[in-house]
């Protein structure tokens, strides 16, 4: 799959990535990235060599041939809007054992393009699996088969690593954490974007 799309992407979309030497190859990470499309996953993990573990929502999985597949990808259901500790230890403990993780931040897609406010969540597994989070930006997806753009060129780029520091895991040192991770990807965004 990972080579299917890494295809796709670079033929239909000249989709490039950038810095991917910031993705350790072992050992738990969080690629935390900002959300456009549902296209988004497949062009973070297509340009990094290792898998990448998504948490989607519930409702994927309740779709036969759909939630096969994506449980074959390594991803696992969560319950939106209700704050789903199952899946949170579910996600902890695939990072405590090496996994890598890609979260979104936000929650949903984006409807503007810009980013939205995100929900603590990304911070809070990290913290909890004491692992290094790699703010994530993916450009241009949200333009794929629209008018005046079908084929953009997209974009992902992968920041370098930043670290939960904190001793104690509250509301105020996850809030901190969380726009600490939003702003990397905001910088991200507006050093790549044409």
């Amino acid at each position: 799959m990972r080579w299917f799309f890494h295809l796709l992407y670079t033929v239909l979309f000249s989709a490039k990535a950038y810095t991917t030497e910031n993705i350790p190859l072992e050992g738990g990470v969080v690629v935390a990235a900002n959300h456009l499309s549902n296209w988004d996953p497949m062009l973070i993990s297509c340009f990094v060599d290792r898998p990448i573990a998504y948490m989607a929502k519930q409702e994927l999985f309740d779709v036969p041939i759909l939630g096969r597949a994506l449980y074959t990808l390594h991803s696992f259901p969560v319950r939106r809007g209700i704050g789903d500790r199952q899946a949170v230890r579910m996600a902890v403990g695939k990072l405590q054992r090496g996994e890598c993780m890609g979260l979104f931040p936000e929650g949903h897609r984006s409807k503007t393009g810009e980013l939205q406010k995100a929900a603590n969540g990304a911070a809070l597994i990290a913290a909890k699996a004491k692992v290094p989070v790699i703010p994530t930006a993916v450009i241009n997806t949200n333009r794929i088969f629209k008018a005046g753009s079908f084929f953009p060129a997209i974009k992902v780029i992968y920041g370098k690593p930043v670290y939960y520091k904190s001793d104690k895991i509250d509301k105020v040192e996850l809030q901190r954490f969380t726009a600490e991770i939003m702003q990397q990807i905001q910088n991200l965004i507006n050093s790549y974007k044409t």
